[in-house]
């Protein structure tokens, strides 16, 4: 093993770099003083800058201030202190290399074996309301990202460790290998590293892009693992739950499972339509989702109503599906969710005695939802294609009433102009093409995925008949426009009156007639809402 001297430096092969000298420069400074005594006590130099110098020597660590090392100050109020060629000729040095090591020797330069550094808290000062552009572009780290990344791009003879996270660990193998690091946990800390300023810098990219233009020419996202799941929408594919840093919001942002099993994929998918359906009420409201799409929705004045109406809805393909509500649940309702296979039940809270009940069952899975921000409007949705995305806005929010137009002769009622807001509210959450019929606030038949609108809507009518709803005075809800008038005839002899729909069909006047012979209402809304 070679080693530094008086002399010099002498050549070493890669991965053979005892620690002896360590430049701790953090903002983050969590863990940082028993890191620090750590090394110490391992006899490792410390050179280290500003704050963090400061924070160690008053603990009584022993560190060697930077200026000493690069033989220049700090100057530009911090701006410059670690941008120097004696530290990057330090970390980069390939030390196996004659002619390098002969460099430092020449120059006197002392080798650099480990680099911990965080960067300044940019993702936390550009998220705070009120903050100042020259503020958040202070927080801009320079010299961080710079140090990290050539002591990860040089991890055969130097090792970096970016998160207090890693800190013990780095210490424990230390201890244990006469102050070295193997070349594999060198190498997963240089992965870490790379992943780390990455995300660092994606979040200021993303910053700017965002003063400039909603949809940049470069389109630059960081994720961050939440949850690895036991498998993807089937059993031989690998899977694991991603949030984009940064966002206000996740799909599992303060929620708490409870009981239960493993959240799956295809849990986690059916929860994320749950959701954003439940969210559209401000009355209780429950829908049950299966597949990726709702079988049963209802509001009420009480949960456990709505629950009943929506499951009233399709009680077959409630089965083995997942219950989703905007209300807590209580000991009644938890008896008859307990009656049932179900594979997830989401809430805002549950009561001890609800818990007490549910928890009977060891597999179901109980997810209190706390989360009470809203996703921010400018929020994207984004599909995987083969070798890229597709991203567009989310379709958030309906058409007011007074931005929808009533067409026919005969216009809704005040009662069912509420049941139409409702359907189209249901109808914008199933996958196109999307038909829901509705009768009292809740769903009767639902027609989805459908090639054809007219099978959608004999899908959904065949649904009702199925559940022994009677359609008589029942509303429909189309996500796009008719291309012909056999869906609303479909609709209306099953006893709809009153239909809501985009339109813009080239045949809209022939539907529209379709509806004035048989003295059915029809509301144009002119927004379309496929959900693919």
């Amino acid at each position: 093993m070679a080693s530094e001297t008086k002399d010099g430096v002498d050549p070493v092969a890669p991965g053979e770099v005892k620690v002896r000298r360590a430049l701790l420069s953090v903002s983050d400074k969590r863990g940082l003083v028993d890191f620090a005594r750590g090394l110490a006590d391992l006899g490792v130099e410390i050179v280290s800058t500003g704050g963090t110098a400061k924070e160690l020597e008053a603990e009584g660590i022993p560190i060697r201030p930077v200026e000493d090392y690069t033989g220049f100050p700090e100057i530009l109020d911090g701006r410059v202190k670690t941008l120097h060629p004696r530290i990057y000729a330090g970390l980069l040095a390939v030390r196996s290399s004659d002619e390098h090591v002969a460099t430092l020797s020449e120059h006197e330069i002392e080798p650099i074996d480990l680099v911990c550094v965080n960067l300044y808290p940019f993702e936390r000062v550009s998220s705070r309301r009120g903050a100042e552009d020259h503020e958040i572009i202070e927080n801009i780290d320079i010299g961080g990202p710079t140090l990290i990344r050539a002591a990860a791009k040089n991890h055969d003879f130097a090792a970096v460790v970016v998160t207090p996270e890693s800190y013990d660990a780095v210490l424990d193998e230390l201890r244990n290998s006469d102050a070295m690091l193997s070349g594999r946990t060198r190498e997963s800390l240089a992965l870490e590293a790379f992943a780390y300023t990455a995300r660092y810098d994606t979040a200021i990219a993303r910053w700017f892009a965002e003063r400039e233009d909603d949809f940049p020419s470069q389109y630059t996202m960081s994720l961050e693992k939440v949850l690895d799941l036991p498998y993807g929408e089937n059993p031989h594919q690998r899977a694991a739950f991603y949030a984009e840093v940064g966002t206000r919001t996740h799909l599992l942002s303060m929620v708490s499972k409870l009981h239960g099993k493993e959240l799956s994929f295809n849990n986690l998918l059916d929860l994320d339509s749950g959701r954003r359906l439940v969210d559209e009420f401000e009355l209780p409201a429950v829908a049950i989702i299966k597949h990726n799409n709702p079988c049963g929705v209802a509001v009420g004045a009480h949960p456990d109503d709505a629950f009943e109406l929506a499951l009233a809805t399709d009680r077959q393909s409630a089965f083995g599906g997942i219950v989703c509500l905007n209300r807590p649940v209580e000991r009644a309702l938890a008896q008859r969710l307990n009656s049932m296979f179900l594979e997830a039940v989401l809430a805002p809270g549950f009561s001890e005695e609800a818990l007490e009940v549910l928890q009977a069952k060891p597999d179901l899975r109980l997810l209190e939802n706390q989360e009470r921000r809203r996703s921010p409007i400018t929020e994207h949705d984004m599909k995987r294609v083969r070798g890229g995305v597709l991203v567009q806005d989310r379709d958030s929010g309906l058409e007011s009433r007074e931005e929808m137009r009533a067409v026919t002769q005969r216009t809704p009622s005040e009662e069912e102009w509420g049941e139409l807001v409702f359907a189209m509210r249901v109808c914008k959450h199933v996958g196109s093409n999307a038909i829901v019929m509705s009768k009292g606030l809740a769903t009767a038949g639902i027609g989805a995925g459908q090639m054809s609108r007219v099978d959608s809507v004999r899908i959904a009518i065949e649904k009702a008949g199925q559940a022994e709803i009677e359609l008589t005075g029942a509303v429909m809800a189309s996500d796009a426009f008719f291309p012909f008038a056999d869906g609303p005839a479909a609709a209306i002899e099953a006893g709809v009156r009153a239909i809501i729909q985009p339109g813009g069909s080239k045949r809209d006047a022939d539907v529209v007639e379709a509806c004035d012979r048989a003295g059915v209402a029809m509301v144009f809304t002119a927004r379309r809402h496929f959900r693919h």
